[in-house]
């Protein structure tokens, strides 16, 4: 499966150099990955989140997001947010800053 690449730029862009970030492909896109923990990626057109179980309910509760499920069994604190709602820079920094603050709270891998 492709995936956008033109949104895997954008969030390489708001990411930076940071060392602590890499990138892996999974899902059938992209991945990005901080200490090990994955934070945010793209699948096809749209945005992967990982906003945490207790996240879950008030991240689905904004424009373009649904439950992650890919295999036919909806993983709790994985979010998709499709790729329209994430066209204003503002939405997209929100989603990442939120990805990535819940991948600092894990332990590394």
């Amino acid at each position: 499966m492709a995936y956008d690449e033109g949104l895997a730029e954008r969030i390489r862009e708001r990411l930076g150099a940071d060392p602590a970030i890499a990138e892996k492909r999974m899902f059938g896109g992209i991945a990005f990955l901080l200490h090990g923990n994955m934070a945010v990626g793209v699948t096809g057109d749209d945005l992967m989140v990982r906003v945490g179980s207790e996240a879950t309910d008030a991240a689905l509760a904004r424009p373009g997001a649904r439950i992650f499920d890919m295999t036919g069994r909806p993983m709790r604190g994985w979010i998709v947010v499709d790729g329209a709602a994430v066209a204003e820079d503002e939405t997209l920094d929100a989603w990442i800053a939120e990805g990535r603050a819940f991948a600092a709270g894990l332990p590394p891998k």
